[in-house]
């Protein structure tokens, strides 16, 4: 046996032991700290509200002209309804579930990745360290916006809500992978890493013992940041003309209240509607990143206890 290996670390007890760390932090930050509780509450709140309540529309609101336009909200229609002859209420819902489901695949894949390399790159090191970062650069240079803007353009025929999703993640990872690799690095000159290694663990092995329990609260943080970035990309997208125009999301609701000018006629509730479950959603995955935040921070702990 070299001292690179360990009998009885396999991938099947590596995933596990991520999982383990991963729920185990995931329930010491939710004890610990009030606001991320809060900010918990808000966004299953709103994952409700479009999972949940969208799913009992009792039609499809991405339909044109399937109600009276123009009318203001009311007991007929919760927020009104648009020039289109679309339900406000509904068509939110459905906004909702779309905008996190662009949210959440890109920061599945994105964060992710960028976990994944940046801890393989900074724990091996040598040959492959030098490969994985001038990949990573590579995407790092690249103008983000403009990319987007001519992928969603070439792909608009064939674009859906999860290829969003992937498409914004393209340009998600690189960040969040030199970052680890430069965390990943810092912990190697310390003693227990030199432990593990003369104990006969593996890269794996490291990875998972001795790296992951520090990287895991960023990590956290690093996961909502990413569903922030989704989801303001693509109203970005959707604002300009160049989102999935045809389906429902709060950045496509943005752009036709804009294309028809509903504040300047009076239609406030379908462009606030939005807008204010947009900053909605920005402070619940706030909220959630701070607490994370302050309990990864032990100096800063004592103050998220709740």
């Amino acid at each position: 046996m070299t001292l690179t290996e360990r009998p009885g670390i396999d991938m099947l007890k590596v995933v596990g032991m991520g999982v383990s760390r991963f729920s185990q932090t995931f329930l010491d930050v939710y004890r610990t700290s009030r606001t991320f509780r809060i900010g918990l509450i808000m966004f299953v709140a709103l994952v409700a509200l479009g999972v949940g309540v969208g799913s009992f529309s009792p039609f499809d609101p991405r339909r044109w002209y399937l109600v009276t336009p123009n009318r203001p909200p009311g007991l007929d229609y919760l927020l009104g309804t648009t020039t289109n002859g679309q339900d406000v209420f509904w068509l939110l819902t459905w906004s909702i579930r779309n905008s996190l489901i662009i949210g959440l695949v890109t920061a599945m894949v994105a964060s992710h990745v960028g976990l994944l390399l940046g801890m393989l790159a900074g724990a091996r090191g040598g040959l492959l360290d030098r490969v994985l970062m001038v990949i990573t650069d590579s995407f790092v240079v690249i103008p983000a916006l403009p990319t987007l803007i001519l992928l969603a353009v070439l792909l608009r025929d064939v674009m859906t809500i999860p290829l969003m999703g992937l498409i914004i993640s393209i340009f998600s990872w690189p960040w969040p992978s030199r970052q680890v690799r430069a965390m990943v690095l810092s912990l190697r000159e310390r003693d227990f890493i030199s432990t593990s290694i003369f104990s006969g663990y593996g890269v794996w092995g490291r990875v998972v013992r001795d790296y992951l329990p520090f990287i895991l609260p960023w990590h956290l943080v690093n996961l909502t940041n990413t569903v922030l970035f989704a989801i303001s990309s693509e109203a970005a997208l959707a604002v300009i003309g160049v989102s999935i125009l045809s389906e429902a999301t709060l950045g496509v609701m943005i752009y036709w209240a804009l294309n028809y000018s509903a504040l300047f006629r009076g239609l406030w509730w379908w462009l606030i509607s939005p807008v204010i479950t947009i900053i909605l959603v920005f402070v619940s995955l706030f909220l959630i990143s701070k607490g994370i935040s302050d309990y990864s921070n032990p100096r800063l702990r004592w103050q998220a206890k709740g």
